[in-house]
């Protein structure tokens, strides 16, 4: 007899090249940035993939391939990105199984790169899942982030013969659970290394133009800044949020993150703590670009200490929130 059907779950992220090449890293970025939600009009969508394939990927693979170096292998085999969200997959499942036995299958997809969400989903279609619910582990929805991933998702399944019943979370930036595991990090960390003049929480910024078009993301970042400063019982002058990762001459999100770190030791801000709540684990951009690159910004303009509170990565209290979510939004797809 067949097996009885499973909830399956899929948890999918960014993405990371397969190697810490440029000729591993030159189709990653390929695939990134022809993504119309990642990079929409302006430029006209042509102009941009003459730029694109002319110009960029002709010059970018190789700068992140050395970046890529730089942070491979510290957090596992392969990349740091990659090598968490196989942790975390392993511990949700592990998680999940303890609670209700045999009744759900978890597959880990990347958006781009591998491994994709399109084989991640054939992997639930394989075990007999007939409900799938899909979990972007991005906290804030952003369209080029948790949009592009149900793309993806409507991509594959619109190919199956037998459609499975679909459900999504599409955020979770004021789940009480995530917001008290991001505290409990802080707190945790200051044990160790004392309580900053400032905690900057930095989020992957966005163009305005996006937000003037309607996505509320920087919306949903101040909503999860203001609950973690009230759970820390912080007072307005005891943190900040900015923007970090801007590309291109357009105007993105302010307050941008590294120009906010070169301006703080002037206003007497010696010493700074930086976490970034919108990333549910450690990848390239947390470690090399706030870890490093914004560290030294900080440092070279006068700043004394200067300390990155890592993501949630597969911490047991951040576990147990996304497993909760996916116990709780399971009930729904079986009414």
């Amino acid at each position: 007899m067949p097996d009885s059907p499973k909830i399956g779950v899929l948890l999918t992220n960014l993405g990371t090249p397969d190697a810490p090449t440029k000729a591993a890293v030159r189709p990653f970025l390929k695939e990134l940035l022809s993504d119309p939600r990642v990079v929409g009009t302006p430029p006209p969508r042509w102009l941009w993939m003459f730029i694109l394939n002319g110009i960029i990927l002709n010059i970018r693979p190789k700068k992140s391939a050395k970046k890529y170096q730089s942070v491979w292998d510290t957090h596992g085999e392969g990349s740091p990105l990659l090598a968490i969200s196989k942790k975390q997959k392993s511990a949700v499942e592990k998680a999940l199984n303890e609670q209700s036995p045999d009744e759900f299958s978890v597959a880990l997809g990347m958006r781009y790169g591998n491994p994709s969400i399109s084989s991640a989903l054939k992997i639930l279609e394989s075990e007999n899942c007939e409900k799938i619910l899909v979990l972007p582990l991005y906290p804030q929805y952003a369209s080029s982030s948790t949009g592009s991933a149900l793309d993806a998702v409507s991509d594959e399944i619109k190919k199956w013969r037998k459609v499975p019943e679909l459900g999504f979370i599409n955020c979770y930036n004021e789940e009480d659970s995530y917001i008290q595991s991001l505290a409990n990090s802080v707190k945790e960390f200051q044990e160790i290394h004392g309580v900053p003049d400032l905690l900057l929480m930095s989020y992957h910024g966005i163009p305005k133009s996006q937000f003037d078009k309607g996505d509320k993301y920087p919306c949903q970042c101040c909503e999860t800044s203001y609950l973690l400063a009230s759970k820390l019982n912080l007072h307005a002058d005891d943190y900040k949020m900015t923007f970090q990762s801007r590309v291109g001459v357009g105007e993105w999100m302010k307050d941008y993150t590294d120009e906010t770190l070169k301006s703080l030791p002037s206003k007497g801000v010696k010493n700074v703590q930086v976490i970034c709540p919108g990333f549910s684990a450690d990848c390239l951009e947390t470690i090399e670009e706030i870890g490093e690159e914004n560290r030294s910004y900080f440092m070279n303009t006068g700043g004394d200490s200067y300390n990155y509170i890592p993501a949630l990565n597969d911490r047991e209290d951040h576990i147990n929130c996304l497993t909760q979510m996916i116990i709780n939004k399971s009930e729904e797809l079986k009414t």
